[in-house]
């Protein structure tokens, strides 16, 4: 791998997560898949209670264009976990979200990901610019 390793330090907002029973596979240890669940509860999470996105009901949604992941180390039940957030790239209607995976306390990142968002208009499910107040929430995640 080229890329250091990620650390807690590189990242702008944690979101913690309990793991379940059934986020564990028959190798014991928490799916690959479950990893992406993480990631969508961490952004969608600060979306609602820092930008004021409104699932339900607002003109704007955010859809998943593109994602990945990479593995470091395994987790598993009854491990608590805290994903860390940071926006890579903020465009006029996208996001790209790095997002990393850490056991409560530790520096190391156990998994690194990344995912795109493209804001669309909910009727027509057209691209729209970001909202001014989910893209101030957004630019407040942002690094260099």
């Amino acid at each position: 791998m080229s890329e250091p390793m990620p650390q807690r330090g590189d990242y702008r907002h944690f979101q913690p997560i309990i793991t379940r029973w059934h986020d564990n596979d028959v190798y014991g240890h928490v799916n690959n898949v479950t990893y992406y669940s993480f990631f969508d509860t961490a952004v969608n999470t600060y979306l609602i209670e820092q930008g004021g996105l409104d699932i339900h009901g607002g003109e704007v949604v955010g859809f998943v264009v593109s994602s990945a992941c990479d593995y470091f180390a395994s987790i598993a039940f009854p491990e608590r976990v805290e994903i860390g957030l940071r926006v890579g790239k903020l465009g006029n209607s996208s996001v790209q979200y790095e997002l990393a995976v850490f056991k409560t306390g530790e520096a190391d990142a156990c998994a690194a990901g990344r995912f795109v968002h493209v804001f669309v208009d909910r009727a027509s499910n057209q691209p729209v610019p970001i909202p001014p107040v989910l893209r101030a929430a957004l630019e407040h995640l942002l690094v260099a």
